[in-house]
């Protein structure tokens, strides 16, 4: 449930607390205690739906983790081949990492 979804939810349920409050049948006592059953309907679906989106975030980013860790060696491979290139090209192996030659 996204943000809009959130305050639709929200909305609709202060909305349906003021109109069962305006047409209750019943005693204060019983509203009160339907009201509360609610309450704590709308916070228990709070808590799950709020698990399962800590579950897919935590999902994805394990999934993009896995993206970079994939791209990290597609990108090391291509400086390698770049450098074996090199090194066929102009005969003379590169001199090693770090070290300039003039």
């Amino acid at each position: 449930m996204d943000r809009d979804g959130m305050a639709s939810f929200f909305l609709g349920l202060g909305v349906g607390i003021g109109v069962g409050l305006l047409f209750a049948p019943k005693s204060g006592a019983e509203t009160r205690g339907l009201l509360k059953d609610k309450a704590d309907e709308g916070k228990e679906y709070l808590k799950r739906r709020s698990s399962e989106l800590r579950d897919s975030a935590s999902d994805i980013i394990e999934r993009g983790k896995e993206v970079i860790g994939r791209q990290k060696d597609t990108l090391s491979e291509a400086v390698e081949a770049g450098k074996q290139a090199y090194r066929e090209t102009v005969g003379q192996p590169m001199p090693p990492e770090g070290q300039m030659t003039r």
